[in-house]
């Protein structure tokens, strides 16, 4: 059985940029705006102070602004693990990859329901409490910054 990590234990931060925990460093792509009914790849690499990359696990979870939580486990133990069901199912993807400090993620025909704070977290034994990553999305109407509000 797959486990999972719970996303309420996981700490946000206020930026986008660097976090540092017992020698991991992830990255995000921040505030992200993306047209609704396009894809777009939520960018999360990371740095750690173990260079074995095979015990790898990495969390990926939405904080929606309209639906509960969605959790979803997207790699562990060298394999990804894409949704099986909820508004993911089949609209989601692994992007990154592991050997080369990736963890991205692709949305694919993203819809308003989108909308929300996403958190990457990736562990790397002994760098289990390492920090997460935040990345922020705004699903718009068009490329002309018309918002949907």
């Amino acid at each position: 059985m797959l486990s999972t990590f719970e996303c309420k234990h996981f700490t946000t931060c206020p930026f986008a940029g660097v976090l540092q925990v017992s020698g991991m460093r992830v990255y995000t792509s921040g505030d992200v705006e993306a047209v609704n009914g396009t894809d777009v790849r939520l960018k999360c690499t990371f740095d750690s102070s173990n260079k074995s990359l095979s015990s790898i696990a990495v969390s990926e979870c939405n904080h929606p602004l309209i639906q509960p939580k969605e959790e979803v486990i997207f790699h562990y133990q060298q394999k990804p693990y894409p949704p099986l069901d909820g508004i993911f199912k089949k609209r989601i993807s692994w992007a990154g990859d592991i050997m080369g400090s990736d963890a991205s993620i692709i949305l694919r025909e993203v819809k308003f329901i989108y909308n929300g704070t996403y958190t990457c977290q990736v562990t790397n034994p002994p760098d289990v409490h390492g920090p997460v990553g935040e990345i922020r999305l705004r699903v718009v109407k068009t490329g002309e910054h018309e918002r949907f509000d």
